[in-house]
């Protein structure tokens, strides 16, 4: 019977018909007005959910105006549903079981609204409830099936990065309509009630269960057999959402002060949060593994949430650098953003930990448009040459860490300039760190639990098929903020859809012949003296140049050139593809930045 009335609805629509049937409005009207938790209700609701996914699937050019004819006449009446359902305790609904059929259809309903407002421009006033009215917050905390709350935090996460709609509606969101003003302010109103939510303890009541929530419940079929572990899906959205909202309300922040008490407030409820869902459990002795930890296996929201995490840093120190007069003080904040799990260099050497200091892998990330590598990588990259004796610093206290901890030290480092130099010394920067440069992060006698650093790939490495990736258009470098070095570049805007296929065909082929070095690249050559080395002699036992103990001196510099090695090769490759004219876009701004953190390795 529903799917003959969803069937009747969409073919009145589609015959382009006035007026909808009359009897079937007024049908829906009056049972969603009237009670939340009746069998009617979540038939409306399904029967609504239905039509509106045929409208999204039609591409003819009247979808605006078909949804906006189904719309109409139920704008008012989402609302009264929204608020009669979602006022309401749990514990005060006679049926439970309607209750939890309605929530599951509404919240596709929200879904299907809020996706018609960024893919179709429409403007309802039910399409802003879930922004501007946050009772469905509260669904976390009722006694309802697992796979309800995943739902909820899955679309929050996803109208927080705009990514509502993604899967329905495979083109691009329009840009030649008139933008939604409204959009966000409706975003920061969401992001600010759930922080205040966190601040109530919304995580504190939300519970993960060890077992896989599923549609079709959480019981193991017999012969089956039960995966351990948390909900890793329910665990990755909590954690971006929490990042994110962080992220959008410091762009409304003017005082510094009142960030960096925001910041070790939530982030110090989230690690909380995730502390009992990570075994091993997080090392104490640096926070910022858990963004690694929790999205190993999820490439996209690993780089959203590491993208919001360095946009948080970005506007804590600029306000930070424009208050702060003291040294001290700068170091404070230092200490903060790594016992709160947001030190960007940190995070950065996890991510190149994870993937093996593998070029490659970072050149499938940026040749793929399904991650924002490109954009988190660019933003990264300018701050690496502003912050570099930061990221010294670091490098020096990730090698004392796992040197005092007994980790193994990795196989030999082979240097970035391997067999273009004849300098043979240790980076003098990294040798004469103090011994002391992060004394608020020791290592702890529970990190020597902690097992050898697993070298894991992401779970989708961006490969380029056969026939080139599906279109869509290449992100220009010169949109990022403060670029001084992308101002006088160009990219390829208009690149046709046939040319990107032969494109990514041709560079499918190249890429597998690429070298590991750039040696033979006049752009990539540098100065054999000034290219400082790890020598064989640091590897032994004993070092006399560099007068530290030398398991240490081998992690210091051994990560440190691991990862300038790392972005050599990354340069190389990308060069010789824009040379054979196989980049899918123009990296001349890219290709700058990361000369520039070569001549910041030739200078230290």
């Amino acid at each position: 019977m529903t799917s003959m009335v969803t069937s009747l609805i969409s073919t009145q629509i589609s015959q382009n018909k006035k007026t909808l049937s009359s009897s079937w409005v007024t049908f829906c009207q009056k049972h969603l007005s009237e009670s939340s938790e009746s069998g009617e209700a979540g038939h409306c609701l399904w029967v609504l959910t239905a039509v509106i996914k045929e409208i999204f699937k039609d591409k003819h050019s009247q979808r605006t105006e078909s949804l906006k004819q189904l719309l109409t006449p139920f704008d008012t009446t989402f609302e009264v549903f929204y608020n009669s359902l979602l006022s309401r305790h749990f514990g005060s609904f006679q049926n439970p079981s309607n209750i939890i059929n309605s929530l599951m259809c509404f919240l596709e309903l929200l879904e299907l609204l809020v996706a018609s407002r960024i893919y179709l421009k429409l403007h309802f006033r039910s399409q802003r409830m879930l922004f501007l009215k946050p009772h469905a917050l509260d669904i976390l905390a009722w006694p309802v099936p697992a796979f309800i709350k995943r739902k909820l935090v899955i679309l929050i996460k996803k109208c927080l990065l705009c990514k509502v709609g993604e899967d329905l509606c495979r083109e691009p969101v329009p840009t030649l309509t008139s933008p939604d003003h409204l959009l966000e302010s409706d975003m920061l109103a969401l992001a600010d009630a759930l922080l205040h939510a966190v601040h109530a303890g919304l995580w504190k009541a939300l519970a993960v269960p060890g077992k896989p929530s599923c549609f079709g419940g959480d019981e193991v079929q017999p012969g089956g057999r039960l995966r351990s572990g948390p909900d890793h899906v329910t665990l990755r959205a909590v954690s971006l959402i929490t990042v994110k909202s962080l992220e959008i309300k410091f762009q409304n922040y003017t005082s510094a002060t009142e960030m960096k008490v925001d910041l070790q407030t939530f982030m110090s409820k989230l690690l909380a949060f995730l502390k009992p869902h990570l075994q091993p459990s997080l090392q104490l002795h640096n926070s910022c593994e858990w963004l690694s930890r929790v999205f190993i296996e999820q490439d996209d929201d690993m780089l959203e949430a590491a993208k919001a995490s360095l946009r948080i840093y970005l506007h804590l120190t600029r306000e930070w650098d424009a208050s702060a007069s003291l040294t001290q003080e700068k170091e404070a904040w230092i200490h903060s953003t790594h016992r709160h799990g947001c030190n960007p260099h940190c995070i950065f050497l996890f991510f190149l930990k994870n993937i093996a200091f593998d070029s490659m892998v970072l050149l499938d990330f940026l040749i793929s448009s399904e991650t924002c590598f490109l954009e988190y990588f660019v933003k990264y990259l300018k701050l690496l040459q502003k912050d570099w004796g930061h990221f010294l610093s670091i490098c020096k206290f990730f090698a004392a860490v796992e040197s005092q901890c007994g980790v193994n030290v990795h196989d030999p480092v082979p240097s970035p300039a391997h067999g273009r130099s004849t300098s043979h010394r240790v980076p003098h920067a990294l040798a004469s760190i103090g011994e002391n440069t992060c004394p608020w992060l020791p290592c702890t006698s529970d990190a020597s639990s902690e097992p050898q650093s697993q070298v894991m790939m992401p779970k989708e490495t961006h490969s380029v098929p056969a026939n080139g990736p599906p279109y869509r258009s290449p992100q220009s470098l010169v949109d990022y903020d403060s670029s001084e070095a992308s101002e006088e570049e160009t990219t390829n805007e208009h690149l046709t859809k046939s040319k990107q296929t032969s494109l990514c065909q041709e560079m499918t082929g190249e890429i597998q012949g690429l070298p590991r070095t750039c040696k033979d690249q006049k752009e990539c050559s540098l100065e054999s003296q000034s290219r400082p080395l790890l020598s064989a002699e640091s590897s032994s036992p004993f070092s006399a140049e560099s007068q530290v103990a030398p398991d240490r001196t081998v992690w210091e510099v051994g990560l440190f050139l691991r990862t300038v090695k790392c972005l050599e090769e990354l340069h190389g490759s990308v060069y010789r593809l824009q040379e054979k004219n196989l980049f899918p876009y123009n990296p001349a701004a890219l290709l700058k930045l990361l000369k520039g953190v070569e001549a910041k390795y030739d200078n230290t």
